[in-house]
């Protein structure tokens, strides 16, 4: 095998790892990436996490670590800080967590106790892991309370939330999704944590880039505190950051480090703060309600192919499909389109009758065919071919011809910054 475009040092170390680099570079640039939380971070972001940083330690924050040499890494991380304030307009930045998981520990463990109850959307309604699952640290460490989705609208149930706020008076309202298409209404959730005193934590893991670009509205000036992972639309690497105003500044960054947290990555520090610089452009505010029209374009024509669309459509980047009326479950639609190269995941839908491992539908995102440069009708021709998928799952001609429209569509659309090998 050649060595890969810019892997020439790793093949010739390691080629086998080189080898497997080089067929997930094949692997990006010849598919339709349409998981939700997936995208394409530019060349200078990837430049940034491949530097030199990667060698620096750096335990603390600016002007206050525990090891020498951090004159740079602390100009580094200080731009991040400020350029993320700039970009959501909060008075506080820590650009220091690993992900949006350890963002969202980070929090907790800053404000509250373990054994403090907390309220999150229920997993299976377009929940996140770290909003109380029993099978993750905040569900173990947290007393959770879950409110959910309405049955009829399939919208959150602020209702709900009220009601449940008032029975068990948590400590810290979480609200955001990792599958929840529409707008999530900050202002109302705020109110409702005022009534019962809590702190209304904002995650926006999945809409950050939505926020930055003007697409969603923003809840900065409603909560607390907000939580986001720094890739899915942002389209920066893979880490997290954590923003507040000045009260609930030095316990967000004491739940950070030494809490949860030692060493930053300051390369991908360094990624986050390129990343930020990109989002405030007027290139990504367009990128960003690109976004949004492309997932309503392709939401609308499931939707006339005969497929339910949860809760009718779609606000934001993603939209889950409920695929039992084709008669199937969530793995085998996600199995079936993976063999024509369209890439997406099966998910719960809510009050889902089946287990997650296997769920009744699908979460679709369009972040990644957004940064390829596809508009609507490219989305609304995606679209068909899901659509001609899902009527055939184990027609070979079908899957052949379909293959060969997303091979096509590859080609006029290269996935930016996936080097050509």
């Amino acid at each position: 095998m050649n060595a890969p475009a810019g892997l020439n040092s790793l093949a010739s170390v390691d080629p086998v790892v080189a080898g497997w680099i080089h067929r997930e570079e094949q692997r990006q640039r010849g598919t339709l990436e349409m998981i939700a939380s997936e995208n394409f971070t530019s060349t200078a972001v990837m430049e940034a996490v491949g530097s030199v940083l990667t060698n620096k330690y750096a335990e603390g924050y600016p002007g206050k670590r525990y090891y020498g040499g951090c004159e740079f890494v602390d100009e580094i991380e200080q731009i991040a800080i400020d350029r993320a304030k700039a970009l959501f307009g909060m008075g506080h930045a820590n650009v220091q967590p690993h992900s949006g998981a350890q963002a969202n520990m980070g929090v907790y463990m800053g404000l509250i106790k373990p054994g403090d109850t907390v309220m999150g959307l229920k997993l299976d309604q377009g929940g996140h892991l770290t909003h109380g699952s029993q099978v993750n640290f905040s569900g173990k460490l947290y007393e959770f309370v879950s409110y959910g989705v309405d049955r009829e609208t399939e919208t959150m149930d602020y209702e709900q939330m009220l009601t449940l706020a008032k029975q068990h008076r948590p400590k810290i309202i979480v609200v955001g999704a990792t599958a929840y298409p529409r707008i999530i209404d900050f202002p109302r959730a705020r109110a409702i944590a005022d009534e019962v005193g809590a702190l209304l934590m904002a995650d926006m893991a999945h809409i950050s880039g939505l926020v930055a670009g003007g697409a969603h509205p923003s809840p900065a000036g409603y909560a607390h505190v907000v939580t986001s992972s720094t890739h899915k639309t942002l389209r920066g690497p893979r880490g997290g950051m954590i923003l507040c105003d000045e009260p609930h500044a030095r316990a967000i960054d004491r739940g950070v480090f030494p809490a949860s947290q030692g060493g930053p990555l300051m390369h991908v520090v360094a990624g986050k703060a390129v990343a930020f610089l990109e989002a405030a452009g007027e290139e990504f505010t367009a990128y960003a309600h690109q976004i949004v029209a492309n997932a309503q374009a392709l939401a609308e024509t499931l939707i006339d192919a005969g497929l339910r669309v949860v809760s009718g459509g779609t606000d934001n980047h993603l939209l889950l499909v409920d695929v039992t009326a084709k008669g199937l479950n969530g793995q085998q639609a996600e199995d079936a389109l993976a063999r024509c190269g369209i890439v997406v995941n099966k998910n719960a839908i809510p009050y889902d009758t089946l287990p997650p491992n296997v769920a009744s539908g699908i979460r679709i995102g369009t972040p990644a065919l957004t940064s390829r440069g596809m508009g609507p009708q490219e989305l609304r021709n995606v679209g068909a071919l899901i659509v001609r998928v899902l009527d055939a799952p184990d027609d070979v001609e079908v899957a052949r011809q379909v293959a060969s429209a997303v091979e096509a569509l590859c080609e006029r659309y290269p996935a930016p910054g996936v080097p050509l090998g």
